[in-house]
């Protein structure tokens, strides 16, 4: 087990490419600086645990809304605790759907710049609404207005990530994977923390390195129109991102779509022709997992699609009837820790496809009309 990891060096040239390798480095150094603090983190978070009521939210915008809808299911379930995740930018249109003023208030912020409009806006409409409210400001930009105004704060924990993790390329990718291990080892620190997460740092430096200089199709290396992801519970949150990958980074020149295995045959199913490809991220768990297989099986047979990829850490005959990805060996996973695994063939396959189409990953917007930081969001006051 290594002590460091050393990424491999970037062959496209992009900074795109470097931050995806520097992922398992970025996420031991985050979760040993979480170890070190561990007690100024629990003088503020274990009083409110303590709290019987309380509400915690998971909230960002784009990406960083994912990282709640990935970890919040397991994160509830392990802990006990009210946890949910709502995005920012539902926070900010409907506060009073979301806000209740009843319940003492946990609001988990991700943010990669700390500077989108609806993340600093979504901190000061739960303190307008609800009278004892609570902030965990997790952000990858120390000169970032969620940081900044968190460290001013008296109700206000702020953790910092790595300074390399506040991405320059477009889209996020070691920012979105660090601060999602650390708000695990936050609330999960017995299973989740810089020795034990070692584990997942190990495997997907290995699935990194398996893919080589990134020149080879991850899933193959068709000429697809259409891209699908699908996963179920909290690997739906990890298809959502997977699919918002591809869009971003080629510009919308492939469409992406996600949804869950269950919730494909809904209708979506309907989008399917020739030109698409699927891929279906299998759980670990035997009783979900059940109806992954079922789904992928079902595909298969229906034989509409170009390619149907399935990527699992255990084998089984109904994966390995057509084109499939078995990760490296391991111990057991639980599905929360496969995202971070599934996530790398995810961002380096949104990488090559970008490449592919001909476009800049660092900067895949020609047109300059999506931004990096979100602009044109007019913040409008609530009056009560």
């Amino acid at each position: 087990m290594p002590e460091t990891y050393t990424p491999a060096a970037a062959t496209t040239g992009t900074w795109t490419e470097e931050e995806i390798r520097q992922q398992p480095a970025s996420w031991i150094r985050s979760l040993t600086n979480i170890d070190a603090i561990r007690t100024t983190i629990d003088n503020f978070l274990a009083p409110l645990l303590r709290k019987d009521d309380l509400r915690i939210v998971l909230t960002g915008a784009g990406t960083s809304a994912f990282i709640g809808e990935i970890i919040s299911p397991w994160l509830a379930s392990h802990t006990g605790q009210n946890i949910s995740a709502v995005p920012t930018t539902d926070l900010v249109t409907n506060p009073m759907d979301y806000l209740n003023p009843a319940h003492p208030l946990l609001l988990v912020s991700f943010a990669r710049s700390g500077n989108s409009p609806e993340s600093v806006a979504a901190v000061e409409l739960a303190n307008q609404f609800v009278p004892e409210c609570y902030h965990l400001s997790i952000t990858c930009n120390e000169a970032g207005s969620l940081y900044q105004n968190a460290v001013a704060s008296n109700n206000a924990f702020a953790l910092l990530m790595p300074a390399e993790t506040h991405d320059r390329g477009f889209a996020m990718t070691s920012s979105i994977t660090t601060m999602m291990a650390s708000c695990l080892a936050v609330f999960a620190p017995k299973l989740i923390n810089s020795q034990t997460f070692r584990d997942v740092a190990d495997r997907c430096q290995t699935i990194l390195s398996s893919l080589g200089d990134f020149s080879h199709g991850v899933f193959g290396n068709e000429s697809w129109k259409r891209i699908v992801y699908l996963g179920s519970g909290g690997l739906q949150g990890a298809a959502r991102e997977s699919a918002l990958k591809v869009l971003e980074l080629t510009a919308g020149k492939l469409a992406a779509f996600y949804d869950s295995p269950t919730g494909f045959r809904h209708g979506p199913k309907s989008l399917v022709d020739n030109e698409t490809l699927i891929v279906v991220y299998i759980s670990s768990h035997p009783y979900t997992r059940q109806y992954d297989l079922d789904l992928l099986a079902e595909l298969r047979r229906d034989d509409q699609a170009m390619r149907v990829v399935a990527i699992a850490a255990e084998s089984d005959s109904i994966i390995e009837a057509g084109p499939h990805i078995l990760l490296p060996s391991a111990r057991h996973f639980i599905d929360t820790e496969l995202a971070f695994c599934y996530l790398m063939y995810a961002q380096v396959f949104a990488l090559t496809q970008s490449i592919a189409v001909g476009n800049t990953p660092d900067t895949p917007s020609r047109s300059g009309t999506v931004n990096r930081v979100v602009q044109g969001v007019v913040i409008h006051p609530w009056q009560a």
